[in-house]
Parts: C-alpha cells; structure tokens; sequence
C-alpha cells in the first residue's frame, strides 16, 4: 500500500490531470469556462470569491515554498528552522482559513440560490467536497502537529518524497513515516488534482493571451461606394461573407 500510494498514486493522478486537459480542450472547448453565475447573485460572490482566491494563491504558494525549496536555502537567507516555523504556521494557518471561509460561503450561496444550484453539476458538487476536505485536512495536519516552539519538520521527509517523484525514483520510506494526518491530506490533494480538468477548476490553467493581440472590436464599416481616404487600420479591414 504504501508503494502504491507514494510510489504510483502521483504518478497516475499527473496522467489523469494532464490526459483530462488534453481531452477537455479537444471535445469540450467551450465548455473550459468558469460558468460564471453572477448574473444570477453577485453580492456574496464578490464577497467569497476574493477571499477564496487569495487564499488559494496564498496556499499554493506556501506548498511550492515548502516542498521545493531546501531548507539550506532558506537558512542561506537569513530564515532559520524557527523563524520558518512561526512563519508556515501563522502565515499559512492564514490564509488556509481565509480560503476555507470564501469557500464556505460559496457553497451556501450555491445552496441556498434557487438558479445558482441549477447552474452546478454533479462533478463541480464532487469538486467542492474534495476540495474543501484538502483544504480542511490541511489546516488539521499543521495544528495537530505544531506549537509555538516547535513542529512537525515536513521538510525533512514529506518534501524530499515530492522532489523525487521528478527524478522517477519516489523515496516512498520518507512519506510514510509521515503523521497521519499528513498522509491524508496528500491523498486527497492528489485526487484533487486527477479531478481537476472535470470540473470548473479547469480555469485555472487558462491565460488571456490572445486577447493582448486582438485585433480592435468593429463599431462601424466604411462605406464601400466611397474611396478610402487612408488604409484601414488593423481590425477595421473589411470583411467579406
């Protein structure tokens, strides 16, 4: 079990993630949208989005931060082992609650608007529970495990695990002598990520691009019985039928 879950789990959770985007984008192209409901209810959703959003990002970069950066060049900069500490779970705990909080009243808005409830699928249902139990799992892993002066030092096992799945050689020793709580919340994060390109999180991997090279919007069309004093600019050229 446990070479399975820390040694063939990610791995199978990277292959549904990226073959689900490939499928989504070639059979569901328009469906790679958010969804948006604001038209149906705006004044929670422009309360809980920000909250949530910021959190997220917040979150997500704490995880980068702690999985993929060594601890020696954290103490390089000056950063040692406690004030890494106090930092991960003040400054984590933060907006972990932050996103727990937006999260908690966007799924009332859902259920308790009529048209917004209509609007939401079966697998953004299943997104929401998946995604509020990481988040929640999360939060219970780190105060279950820490104090003021010291705690759990996931840097010395469950980071070094992520860092060799990119090397294909999974240290699968190093995750399970993780507490429990961790381990549980990896599990669900990697099923969080298989489920991803199914549902309306699928945005997140989404740029506007394009849109800094379109051409400009066509108010009006120059007549064509009259000669053109100059050349139309880029995006009023004429287009034909």
């Amino acid at each position: 079990m446990n070479t399975f879950l820390w040694g063939a789990l990610p791995y199978l959770a990277v292959a549904l993630l990226v073959s689900g985007l490939v499928w989504r984008y070639r059979y569901d192209r328009f469906g790679w949208t958010t969804r948006s409901s604001e038209v149906y209810e705006s004044r929670l959703l422009n309360i809980a989005s920000p909250m949530f959003h910021y959190g997220i990002l917040f979150v997500l970069a704490g995880h980068l931060m702690g999985l993929f950066v060594p601890a020696s060049w954290t103490d390089a900069i000056g950063l040692d082992e406690h004030a890494y500490h106090l930092l991960s779970l003040f400054a984590g705990c933060a907006a972990g609650f932050l996103a727990v909080a937006g999260i908690l009243v966007l799924v009332y808005r859902r259920r308790t608007n009529a048209a917004v409830f209509r609007a939401t699928t079966r697998n953004d249902k299943l997104m929401y529970v998946v995604l509020l139990a990481a988040m929640v799992l999360g939060l219970v892993a780190k105060l279950a495990n820490s104090s003021l002066s010291t705690g759990y030092d996931y840097r010395a096992t469950i980071a070094p695990w992520a860092r060799s799945l990119f090397t294909l050689q999974p240290d699968v020793d190093l995750m399970a002598g993780a507490p429990l709580a961790y381990r549980i919340h990896a599990v669900v994060g990697l099923a969080l990520f298989a489920l991803l390109p199914f549902t309306r999180l699928v945005h997140m991997f989404s740029a506007p691009v394009q849109y800094l090279f379109r051409p400009y919007l066509v108010y009006r069309s120059r007549d064509p019985d009259q000669p053109a004093a100059r050349a139309p600019r880029r995006g009023w050229e004429r287009i034909k039928y």
